[in-house]
């Protein structure tokens, strides 16, 4: 969808104008003759439309105007968060598209600044939120009723200062290509996304300034991934391990590692998954999909910040040769581990990953990301991200950060009773937990033996990759969690 910026509101069939709920109209609507302020007025008082955030109200052609005029409630000033205004943004999107225009002016010229954003910043966010939420993924739909095919192409968005409104969304734009990136891949079936496939992905953004590199299974088998190749070597399509690197800081500066679990689809291997939700299995790379995302972004944006980011790319699949129970591979850190259950499989990948990042890179912190258990759904539902971490500082700052942008996250414990339990008695380390209880954490408990004492955090994505329900920022389906967060990471404590 086109956005566009300009200082006064063109000849449009559609306005939509923002209107503060403890105040008059203002003079958004100054064009209009005194017989349009009463039509408003009336039609306002009839319906009882308080202007609260996000309520919207549709009026019928006025005098003065072109076409219809769509009031949507700004709330109160002092409510307005940059989250707050991109949600307001988003509301836009499935509004407009009932209506089915093609083109909206959207008129916030009495938005009032805040302490910390000016007003075309502002605006600048509610286009950014109306952008996120426009992506839609419906390429295989070949066959539509009319009205079911989107019709809405241009938002103009009218601001006090077009230049300023412009430089504060181009920022905004790179981290929403990015985050509909992650959504593609994580939608898209997987026939089309698999290991090669992403890996494919990854090298088209060589195109913009990121340095990446591509291990093939010949390659891990030569350096000693035994723990990834073990998890694909029941599938037809080959494992990859993708580095990508932006090194847009200091030429001395530590990179930030960011490592994705990227198993393209989890048939739970020998220890198979029942019929029913498999199809859901799809998302299971949604952490390679973010790390993907995320790099986009920051390569639009010129991110002043040096950044290594891997998937570990596998696909799970049952065969004559896949991985058995209580076989015994070797990772490449030298630990043992015991498969007991082939459907803890992520887990796996990431070891190798994450020791493969630290012993190479040497970053001053990594973070891992995976779809990585069911149980992480059992204790926070879909509303937050398990945090698991070795360090206070790198909790706060994530958790900051993602209460900043609305991808919020819950620590939970670790600690050496919980790690006592995936001690095995044949190998170095298990791949399960003894029991049912403390799932999500064990897989923690595991991952940690695999980072070398590298400040790290795990983040457990399983019930956030994708909604069900309708989200207010991105809707049903692939939401993308994790590019906005770990880009307001980066840029509030990375960057100069």
């Amino acid at each position: 969808m086109k956005i566009t910026f300009v200082n006064k509101a063109p000849a449009s069939k559609f306005l939509v104008a923002g209107c503060y709920e403890d105040k008059d109209f203002g003079s958004i609507l100054g064009g209009l003759d005194k017989a349009a302020h009463g039509a408003i007025k009336a039609a306002v008082a009839n319906v009882d439309f308080k202007a609260k955030s996000e309520k919207m109200m549709r009026i019928p052609t006025l005098n003065g105007l072109e076409g219809a005029l769509l009031l949507i409630g700004l709330g109160h000033a002092k409510d307005h968060t940059s989250l707050a205004l991109e949600k307001l943004g988003a509301k836009l999107i499935p509004g407009l598209s009932c209506i089915r225009v093609k083109t909206a002016a959207i008129d916030l010229s009495d938005i009032e600044s805040t302490k910390t954003l000016s007003a075309p910043e502002m605006i600048a966010y509610v286009a950014s939120g109306a952008l996120i939420r426009s992506w839609k993924f419906d390429k295989y739909k070949t066959k539509r009723e009319k009205d079911e095919i989107p019709v809405l192409e241009e938002l103009v968005f009218v601001t006090p200062d077009v230049g300023a409104s412009q430089k504060a969304f181009d920022e905004l734009l790179a981290v929403a290509e990015g985050n509909h990136l992650t959504r593609l891949v994580v939608s898209e079936p997987p026939n089309v996304i698999y290991p090669e496939s992403m890996a494919n992905h990854a090298m088209e953004l060589s195109k913009i300034g990121v340095k990446v590199e591509v291990l093939g299974e010949k390659e891990m088998e030569k350096l000693g991934f035994g723990a990834l190749l073990g998890v694909g070597q029941g599938s037809i399509r080959e494992s990859k391990l993708v580095v990508m690197q932006w090194l847009g800081g200091a030429s001395g500066q530590k990179p930030i590692a960011v490592v994705g679990k990227g198993v393209t689809f989890d048939t739970g291997g020998i220890n198979i998954k029942p019929s029913n939700g498999m199809e859901d299995m799809k998302y299971d790379m949604a952490g390679s999909g973010v790390v993907l995302g995320l790099m986009k972004s920051l390569a639009l944006r010129k991110a002043k910040v040096n950044v290594v980011g891997v998937m570990a790319l596998a696909e799970n699949m049952p065969s004559g040769s896949a991985q058995r129970p209580s076989d015994v591979v070797t990772s490449l850190s030298g630990q043992t581990i015991e498969i007991l259950n082939t459907d803890a499989e992520g887990r796996l990948v990431l070891a190798d990953a994450l020791w493969y990042t630290q012993d190479k890179y040497k970053p001053e912190y990594m973070i891992d990301l995976a779809t990585l258990t069911g149980a992480i759904t059992v204790a926070l539902g879909y509303e937050y991200a398990g945090l698991f971490s070795n360090n206070d500082k790198l909790s706060d700052m994530l958790t900051k950060a993602g209460t900043e942008v609305g991808e919020p996250m819950w620590r939970l414990p670790m600690g050496k009773i919980y790690d006592k339990d995936v001690d095995s008695d044949v190998a170095d380390v298990k791949n399960v937990g003894s029991g049912r209880g403390a799932g999500s954490i064990t897989a923690a408990q595991f991952l940690e033996r695999f980072v070398n004492k590298t400040p790290w955090a795990h983040l457990d994505i399983a019930g956030m990759a994708w909604d069900k329900k309708d989200k207010p920022l991105t809707g049903k389906g692939a939401t993308g969690y994790g590019v906005r967060l770990l880009n307001e990471f980066l840029k509030a404590n990375f960057e100069g």
